[in-house]
């Protein structure tokens, strides 16, 4: 019996070890802000500006432009995904709910990230049409 009582605290110890842990990890919105920034910037850099026109003599050229342009918009991409996210603080992680709608010529996403020790994981992406 002494033996389960032992094992009963060092469990809850842990646990509440675990918790302090989590909670003082617990990213801000400004580490969410850096990250989605990074995601973002790394997809138009690896999709969108692969799509520029296939022009002999300057596909090269555009698509070098295209990423300089994504490269120097990053404080008003960053602002962007600011305004379009909220964030549910639940203590111990956070989830952020990110729907960007650009322009109506391009698709809309919803984006739904948990935020826990620091680090944050993508757990839902949906298209939700647009590029009309």
């Amino acid at each position: 019996m002494r033996v389960l009582q032992v094992l009963a605290v060092l469990g809850g110890l842990a646990l509440v070890g675990l918790g302090a842990a989590m909670a003082v990890t617990n990213p801000r919105q400004d580490g969410y802000d850096e990250y989605a920034v990074e995601k973002l910037s790394t997809y138009l850099k690896e999709e969108a500006c692969s799509q520029v026109p296939k022009l002999p003599q300057v596909e090269e050229f555009l698509q070098r432009q295209c990423k300089s342009l994504v490269d120097t918009a990053r404080p008003q991409i960053k602002q962007v995904l600011s305004e379009k996210t909220e964030r549910q603080n639940f203590l111990l992680f956070s989830i952020y709910r990110t729907d960007l709608n650009i322009s109506p010529s391009l698709p809309a996403y919803h984006v739904e990230t948990v935020g826990v020790f620091q680090k944050f994981y993508i757990y839902q992406l949906e298209e939700q049409g647009g590029g009309e």
